[in-house]
């Protein structure tokens, strides 16, 4: 059975499209699991880590008036951390995260495991919010790369 990279890369090989990723609270690890895949160079082009918040402006295209407005975990700049990286990687798919890892960092309105993912193609740019709940720093980094990796896959196998 295939793993959900290679089905993913499958997808991209097949719609002849290309991805890439700007990540901050996985850290890359997206960008990992869809290079591991033996041939992924002919599809993946690359990622950011943009951890702190002056990469994501730098290099991800993320405002700065969003940052002021709605913080680095929020909808609107992991909207713009995909759309800027589609734009800087040159890709037709760019998947994104902002999160709390923790076990620092939550407020009252961001609690520990809040993540939004999002993903920009040439149709639009979307988000997803999720709370992963009871895991540790790296089960839930890991999840959030599983999420965003099935998501992608998804959006892929709808009919074009």
């Amino acid at each position: 059975m295939a793993s959900l990279e290679q089905k993913l890369g499958e997808l991209l090989l097949r719609k002849e499209l290309t991805i890439g990723t700007v990540e901050s609270a996985t850290g890359g690890l997206i960008a990992a699991r869809i290079i591991s895949v033996v041939g992924a160079s002919s599809y993946c082009k690359g990622g950011i880590i943009a951890y702190h918040n002056e990469v994501k402006m730098r290099l991800a295209g993320v405002k700065y008036a969003t940052l002021l407005a709605y913080g680095a975990v929020s909808p609107q700049v992991a909207e713009e951390m995909a759309a800027g990286g589609r734009r800087a990687l040159g890709v037709d798919i760019c998947l994104s995260d902002t999160g709390i890892a923790g076990p620092g960092g939550a407020t009252e309105d961001k609690p520990v495991g809040l993540y939004y993912i999002g993903l920009a193609t040439p149709d639009g740019v979307w988000t997803r919010k999720f709370v992963f709940k009871g895991k540790n720093r790296q089960q839930t980094r890991e999840t959030a790369v599983t999420a965003a990796l099935e998501w992608a896959a998804e959006i892929l196998s709808q009919p074009t």
